[in-house]
């Protein structure tokens, strides 16, 4: 029996040798990653309820249902990387941009260095350019959100 058994174990060790051969030479054509997609294991629902609540701030309200609807179809996997967004609160934006508008610093803040440097260059455009951005840095602040939260999806 011991002789059996013991046949029985290199068989099996001899087999798994020959499939980790073949898989490391291709001759399986799906992949780890392509397993991994199989068992798609979609957010929580509670966990997209809780971010559109803490986060609907930070998007433009036409924004939210298709954020929800790509929450909904994206991997668990990819919640962490949703949860560490460094979104920007829009008000904030408008606070800054009210103080600092002329120096560029509400673009700066919000990423867009360009815009930034023009405006500090020009003085806010002389002080036009700083007004006009008192109504619109709070929609570009909730676009460049939208962005981030696009790339953290990809």
């Amino acid at each position: 029996m011991l002789e059996y058994g013991l046949f029985e174990y290199l068989q099996r060790f001899i087999n798994q040798l020959k499939t980790r051969h073949q898989f490391k030479n291709g001759a399986y054509p799906k992949s780890h990653k392509s397993r991994k997609h199989k068992n798609h294991q979609p957010m929580d629902a509670q966990k997209i309820d809780m971010f559109l609540m803490t986060n609907a701030k930070y998007f433009e309200g036409h924004q939210v249902p298709m954020i929800r609807k790509q929450l909904e179809e994206a991997d668990e996997d990819k919640w962490i990387r949703i949860q560490s967004l460094n979104l920007k609160d829009p008000t904030t934006s408008l606070i800054v941009s009210i103080l600092g508008g002329q120096l560029g610093i509400d673009r700066f803040i919000i990423g867009d260095t360009g815009m930034g440097v023009g405006k500090l260059l020009t003085c806010g455009g002389l002080g036009i350019w700083a007004i006009v951005d008192w109504f619109i840095i709070m929609g570009r602040t909730r676009e460049v959100n939208f962005e981030n939260f696009q790339r953290a999806l990809v």
